[in-house]
């Protein structure tokens, strides 16, 4: 796994968690979707081997608004790691689709230049515990600083006023960590992700409320600038307390 090139304007999106089947693929591809409805050219970066990112591009019809792909999976032989990498000069929204199972240093390379960290989730014993690990291995293995405010939780797959939403919700809240959106079982996704689109492209009427918490989602990921700022005054702050303290002493 190469780290892409690191551009101060490149807003580097990570989408993981170890546990397949919790949504990642679809989550890349409608955030991608609403920012090139938007009028960006976003770009997908897709490192999961089953490549349904690059399928969902394949579908893609030709007069939708264009999202560059990049097969980060398959290997070249005619062209350098670095080059097949490469990051196209007219994005500035990257959006990376990992694979379900990563070690620990593809982990820390895979977070190294990230501006945000998403980590989807689905309501089920076996995926809260997955992501409580990989959670704990973003802060203690990749070294992930909380005052950089880069790391949200999607509850995904969600069905109102169940018993499984109550706990997840629970759960998610004891980590700590901002739980940005919850998206909802829906066969809008579904129908999106076989067309080649995003929910943002479909009627508007049958997927506001899919829209919205999409929406929401980008809302967060747009503020990332200023979140790191906020990170960095934070950490500044704290590193002067501390020096502050020791020379008291």
């Amino acid at each position: 796994m190469l780290r892409t090139p690191r551009r101060d304007n490149l807003n580097r999106i990570v989408i993981l968690n170890p546990k397949g089947g919790c949504g990642k693929s679809t989550l890349v591809t409608n955030i991608a979707a609403c920012y090139a409805v938007r009028g960006a050219t976003p770009a997908i970066m897709d490192f999961d081997p089953q490549g349904s990112a690059m399928a969902w591009l394949g579908r893609r019809p030709g007069d939708r608004p264009g999202i560059h792909g990049i097969d980060a999976h398959k290997r070249s032989i005619h062209a350098t790691r670095s080059w097949q990498l490469r990051v196209p000069e007219d994005t500035d929204t990257l959006l990376v689709d990992s694979a379900a199972g990563i070690s620990h240093d593809d982990l820390r390379e895979l977070t190294r230049d990230s501006s945000s960290i998403l980590v989807p989730v689905l309501p089920s014993m076996m995926d809260t515990h997955a992501a409580s690990r990989i959670i704990a291995d973003l802060l203690l293995v990749a070294k992930v600083n909380r005052n950089e405010q880069k790391l949200a939780v999607i509850a995904n797959r969600t069905r109102k006023n169940t018993k499984s939403l109550a706990k997840l919700m629970r759960f998610l809240d004891s980590l700590g960590i901002p739980i940005i959106a919850v998206l909802r079982d829906s066969q809008n996704f579904v129908y999106a992700a076989e067309h080649g689109i995003g929910v943002h492209e479909m009627q508007p009427s049958r997927v506001r409320k899919d829209v919205e918490q999409i929406e929401r989602i980008v809302t967060w990921l747009d503020g990332w600038q200023q979140r790191r700022q906020r990170g960095l005054e934070i950490t500044g702050m704290r590193k002067s307390s501390i020096s502050a303290a020791a020379s008291a002493r």
